[in-house]
C-alpha cells in the first residue's frame, strides 16, 4: 500500500503572511489540524493547530483589548511555522511513512512530486491503513500462536489452515524474544476449533482464541 492509496488529495494550505487569527478560523471551518503553508505554489512550511496555539495570547493575558487586538494583527503564520518539513512522494509506501513520522515526531506528511504539492498523509490515515491491513473490522476469528522463528513456520501455518477448508484474512508476526515469534493470524470463520485442534496437533502453541463480532 502507498502513500498515494491513503493520502487526502489537494489539502487546504495557507500562506506565510496569513494571520494566525484566521489559519485557526480555516482549521476550524475545515476540521484539519495541520496547513502546509505554500509560496506561489511551492510548499515552504507546514504548521499545527499546537503552533499556532502556542504563539497567540493566553486568554489570562493582562494586556488590554486594543494591545491584544494590535497582537493579534501582527502575528502571522510565518511566526509559528515549522520551515524544515519533513515530506513523501505518491509513491513512498505507507509502513516507510509511518517510521518518518515516528522518528521525527510529526503527525502529518506533505506529499510531493515533481516539488508541487498534491496531498497530505497524516496519522488517521496510517491508522486507517493499519485497521485495512489486519482486516479488524471483519468479523471471524483472532488466534495468536506461539512459535519458534525459523524459516516455513508461517507456510506451513498456512497450509494446516488451507487444508481446512478456511480462509486467512491477514497475519502479522510479533517477536516477545529473540528466539520466540508470535503469529497472529485473523480467519473468516467463527467456529475456530478444528483450526486450534489441527494446530495443536501439530505442536503449535495456540496462546490466545477470540472470536470477533
Amino acid at each position: 500500500m502507498f502513500v498515494r492509496d491513503r493520502m487526502t488529495a489537494n489539502p487546504v494550505t495557507t500562506t506565510e503572511d496569513t494571520l494566525v487569527f484566521d489559519a485557526l478560523k480555516l482549521m476550524q471551518e475545515t476540521n484539519v489540524r495541520r496547513l502546509p503553508v505554500v509560496r506561489k505554489g511551492r510548499l515552504v512550511g507546514i504548521v499545527t493547530e499546537s503552533e499556532l496555539l502556542r504563539i497567540s495570547p493566553s486568554p489570562a493575558t493582562s494586556l488590554s483589548v486594543f494591545e491584544l487586538n494590535y497582537l493579534l494583527s501582527q502575528l502571522r503564520v510565518k511566526d509559528a511555522m515549522t520551515k524544515d518539513v519533513v515530506t513523501v512522494s505518491p509513491d513512498t509506501t505507507v509502513e516507510e511513512a509511518a517510521i518518518l513520522m515516528r522518528d521525527n515526531a510529526v503527525s502529518g506528511l506533505p506529499v510531493l512530486e515533481n516539488d508541487n504539492l498534491i496531498g497530505i498523509i497524516t496519522e488517521t490515515n496510517i491508522f486507517d491503513a493499519f485497521v485495512e491491513l489486519m482486516g479488524i473490522r471483519r468479523a471471524g476469528t483472532r488466534l495468536t500462536v506461539s512459535v519458534v522463528d525459523r524459516p516455513g513456520v508461517i507456510a506451513a501455518l498456512s497450509s494446516i489452515i488451507r487444508d481446512l477448508g478456511v480462509n486467512i484474512i491477514s497475519m502479522a508476526t510479533f517477536f516477545p524474544t529473540e528466539e520466540e515469534s508470535h503469529i497472529v493470524i485473523r480467519l473468516s470463520t467463527k467456529e475456530p476449533e478444528p483450526v486450534v485442534e489441527a494446530l495443536t496437533a501439530a505442536g503449535y502453541d495456540v496462546v490466545n482464541v477470540r472470536i470477533l463480532n
